[in-house]
């Protein structure tokens, strides 16, 4: 579509929102949570539930989340249902009007909590028809505005998308990460009693943020670990101050090529300790690049609850969740990493393992609550590392 053939007119009078992307595909819609307008890669996400979680996972920065299940609302919003005290994703784009709370759990309204974390949402919007263009096209660039008046300036916004270089050379991880080294010892909630505190540490793991998601954290600490979480910037010598018994290396967003300029002399070098080292998503991609592999930049990428992975080494078929739009190419891997886990969808790379140092990662998300726990294993995989040394490679 030409500039001079963009819809410059909302279709209906009580118009409040818009959706414009690079090529001048225009979806019209009514807004919610922050007026103004938000610039990023538009992608799906097909989970029916965590819409929370989903939204404040760093590793969406950059990204604008189309919601496939069109009732985007119904369990409100709370304070335990984060996994950063801040959303990371730009935008939000859903089917149905913000739906009203009814969950018990409930604190407040989307529509609130949007607002609250700055996040600029449109509903009204055809989801199915834009799952679809991004199915054939790829992940485009676009602008989500909200203005209730109704007012929009088309082609700026048309412009905005276009001049925004995207995803692929984009080191986000130095946004998302932790400003300094602090320590962490919140473990797994429960309907119960909520979020449980670490009594009995059983080793020490320094975790790398990239963009960690707390349920990350409290994974490693309800295995008995220890955490202290430094940022993504940190030095070999800072990490191996703290005097780990283990590294884990966390997900995050962005390009992993352009966060391994400064991530990969660090990690190789973690490598060489014999240290047991776990990655997660963009750590995952991270140790892939430290062994020499290659990464490279998917046509849509995986986002959602309901991704099955099989584990090569047992035939076993995993249900997942995945948050990535990059994949780790298989046949770039040296001779002493090799695959563990492949994607049933596509039969991309999902997880890798060292087969003479004892570490290994996967590509889906094995602490995301809510969604399927089939990968929780994999965190006492690697706490079995730390305290069987002789076992793990």
């Amino acid at each position: 579509m030409t500039e001079s053939t963009l819809p410059l007119k909302p279709p209906a009078d009580d118009i409040t929102a818009v959706l414009v992307l690079s090529d001048g595909t225009v979806f019209w819609g009514y807004g919610f949570g922050r007026e103004g307008d938000a610039v990023g890669e538009v992608c799906f996400n097909t989970s029916m539930t965590g819409y929370q979680e989903i939204l404040t996972d760093p590793s969406y920065a950059g990204q604008i989340i189309t919601f496939t299940f069109p009732h985007v609302g119904n369990v409100g919003a709370n304070d335990e249902d984060m996994e950063r005290a801040t959303a990371a994703s730009r935008a939000l784009v859903i089917r149905d009007e913000v739906t009203d709370p009814a969950n018990f759990r409930s604190d407040g309204h989307l529509h609130g909590w949007a607002q609250k974390m700055g996040l600029v949402g449109i509903s009204g919007v055809d989801t199915r028809k834009l799952t679809r263009y991004i199915r054939e096209n790829g992940a485009p660039n676009g602008v989500v505005a909200y203005n209730k008046d109704g007012k929009f300036d088309i082609k700026t916004l048309h412009g905005k998308a276009k001049q925004w270089p995207g995803l692929e050379g984009m080191d986000l991880a130095k946004e998302v990460t932790c400003d300094k080294p602090y320590e962490w010892t919140g473990t797994r909630w429960t309907i119960a009693d909520g979020y449980g505190v670490l009594e009995n540490a059983k080793a020490h793991v320094v975790a790398v943020d990239y963009g960690a998601k707390d349920n990350i954290l409290r994974c490693l600490a309800a295995t008995g670990a220890r955490v202290t979480v430094v940022p993504a910037t940190a030095s070999y010598d800072e990490i191996m101050s703290h005097k780990p018994d283990g590294i884990f290396l966390s997900n995050g967003p962005g390009d992993p090529a352009a966060t391994g300029e400064y991530a990969l002399p660090v990690i190789k070098k973690l490598i060489e300790t014999g240290l047991p080292i776990f990655g997660i998503c963009l750590g995952h991609q991270l140790l892939a690049l430290a062994f020499g592999g290659k990464t490279y930049k998917m046509h849509q990428g995986h986002r959602g609850a309901n991704h099955p992975v099989k584990d090569l080494r047992s035939g076993k078929v995993e249900i997942t969740s995945m948050n990535h739009g990059f994949s780790v190419d298989g046949d770039s891997l040296p001779d002493n990493v090799k695959i563990s886990h492949i994607s049933l969808f596509d039969k991309t790379v999902c997880g890798i393992e060292c087969v003479d140092k004892p570490i290994f990662s996967v590509q889906q998300h094995p602490e995301a609550s809510p969604g399927p726990q089939d990968s929780f294993y994999l965190f006492e995989q690697f706490m079995d590392m730390i305290q069987n040394p002789k076992n793990a490679a």
